[in-house]
């Protein structure tokens, strides 16, 4: 599991750590490997570090100072280094340890940005670190435009300038990385979009802030905690052992939803699939799903009769009118937890106390459909995603799953976790309704919306790497991909 905490967290952390340590030592320790990692860059782009060019973006602070110290090491072997220095002073040792070692420097103008940006091989940016928040001020914002449109490779030091480090918000201009090498440990800014977007490939360089830093405020699972959540069969494992997830989905207008979320649950291994839909939707289920067990709903009737479940996935495709929220009030009526998806987040929005139950429910929102629960504008929750996600959590008393560039699962006194395996190839229709059949599928088999959650999430992207392979890809691939998804999750290997 990889673990994140706010900029608050972090700097609590390396004040006590400091207090132990003779002045400068954390600074070194991160250059040092700010350098090996930088070096490594250059090999691979341009074969070798001697002879490369290396443009270092330095403000005033410690940021700065790092990057200061990393240019001196890159300098003494062979490398051509010219820092502008963006600030009105600059962190004095480090510049002086970048001049003795044969690099140069100068203060900004455009003009020598321009120069330094344009000829380099590596651009590193240590403007602003884990204290910078909000839009950036001149020159920043000019440095940083001018380092996007660079041809060279753009590596950020702990953090992407313009990148809020505690939540990921990007306020205007912001260093768009190949590569982030940072520090003691991972930022939640740089697990969450759209911090996330502009990070790259994150590298964790140990200072040893590790003993000195507490709960973690961001955790995103890894392969081998997907594999040792997921639930197995036993030898003496049935379907009813296994889970049974009732699914109320699909209807006249969205016949397709009913067929993809069935098609998550089955293809995630659920012991049975109960579904329940009008006369259209349960034709279509019965062609693709044979294994289903099928209940036709009659107009304004409820899911009484449908049989013994575990779980429930309710929603997608359903509609919104008087029969779907019929469905959706016996559904909810009942004691067994409960995904709510699509058209079901509609539903509960327009009549909140459908969400006061004892039962645990997992509400899986994109932006739009969270903006109608919880009275947020969609383009503050896009900007703010772990913010609103939390928000919501509290508000409403469920788990959310909040879809998007960066899957967010926030749950009440709990870390919240992200999804990072993500692909744009995901946005597309349907693949939601799929996501919602996984996760109905662990809510059966015991776990909880937490985990149930993050780990669906987590597989529903692994399945979509697998069918897109670089290519378009539609929502019944990502239900057909799920047993290759997860023969190498729960593969020895993986654990």
């Amino acid at each position: 599991m990889r673990i994140a905490y706010t900029s608050e967290q972090i700097r609590a952390a390396e004040q006590a750590l400091m207090a132990l340590l003779p002045p400068g030592t954390l600074m070194q320790r991160a250059a040092a490997g700010l350098a090996a990692a930088c070096a490594g860059a250059l090999a691979g782009r341009a074969g070798r570090v001697y002879g490369s060019r290396v443009a270092v973006l330095a403000g005033g602070g410690d940021n700065g100072g790092d990057a200061l110290y990393a240019g001196a090491r890159l300098a003494r072997r062979g490398a051509r280094v010219e820092a502008v220095l963006a600030g009105s002073r600059a962190h004095e040792a480090g510049l002086a340890a970048l001049r003795e070692a044969g690099g140069r420097a100068a203060p900004y103008s455009e003009e020598r940005a321009r120069e330094a940006l344009g000829g380099a091989d590596l651009i590193l940016d240590g403007l602003l670190g884990i204290g910078g928040s909000g839009a950036l001020r001149q020159p920043y914002a000019d440095l940083v435009t001018l380092a996007n449109q660079a041809p060279g490779l753009r590596v950020a030091v702990d953090v992407p300038t313009g990148v809020a480090s505690s939540d990921g918000r990007v306020e205007g201009p912001a260093f768009r990385a190949d590569a982030t090498v940072t520090f003691g440990a991972y930022k939640t800014g740089l697990f969450v979009d759209p911090g996330a977007e502009h990070a790259g490939e994150v590298t964790l360089v140990d200072i040893g802030l590790g003993p000195y830093l507490p709960d973690p405020d961001v955790a995103a699972l890894t392969a081998a905690d997907v594999g040792a959540l997921w639930p197995r069969p036993g030898a003496e494992s049935d379907k009813y052992r296994r889970g049974v997830v009732g699914i109320a989905a699909g209807g006249s207008r969205f016949t397709g939803a009913a067929v993809l979320a069935v098609g998550g649950a089955v293809r995630s291994g659920a012991g049975m699939v109960r579904y329940a839909g009008q006369e259209l939707p349960v034709s279509a289920v019965r062609a693709r799903w044979p294994e289903a067990v099928i209940t036709t709903l009659k107009p304004g009737e409820g899911v009484e009769e449908v049989g013994r479940v575990q779980a429930w996935v309710l929603g997608p495709g359903l509609g919104t009118d008087d029969d779907a929220l019929q469905v959706a009030r016996s559904v909810l009526a009942g004691d067994e937890p409960v995904v709510i998806d699509a058209d079901g987040l509609t539903l509960v929005a327009r009549e909140r106390s459908l969400l006061r139950r004892r039962a645990p429910v997992l509400l899986t929102p994109h932006a739009g459909e969270l903006s109608r629960l919880i009275g947020a504008p969609r383009e503050q929750i896009e900007a703010r995603r772990l913010e609103h996600a939390r928000r919501a959590a509290s508000e409403l008393g469920a788990t959310v799953l909040l879809k998007g560039s960066t899957t967010v699962i926030a749950e009440e006194g709990r870390p919240a976790r992200v999804n990072t395996n993500g692909i744009p190839w995901l946005a597309t229709g349907g693949t939601g309704d799929v996501l919602a059949g996984i996760a109905g599928t662990l809510l059966a088999a015991g776990l909880s919306c937490y985990d149930a959650a993050s780990c669906a999430a987590y597989t529903h992207a692994l399945a979509a790497r697998e069918a897109s392979a670089g290519a378009p890809l539609a929502a019944l691939d990502v239900a057909e991909s799920l047993p290759r998804a997860l023969r190498a999750l729960l593969s020895p290997a993986s654990l």
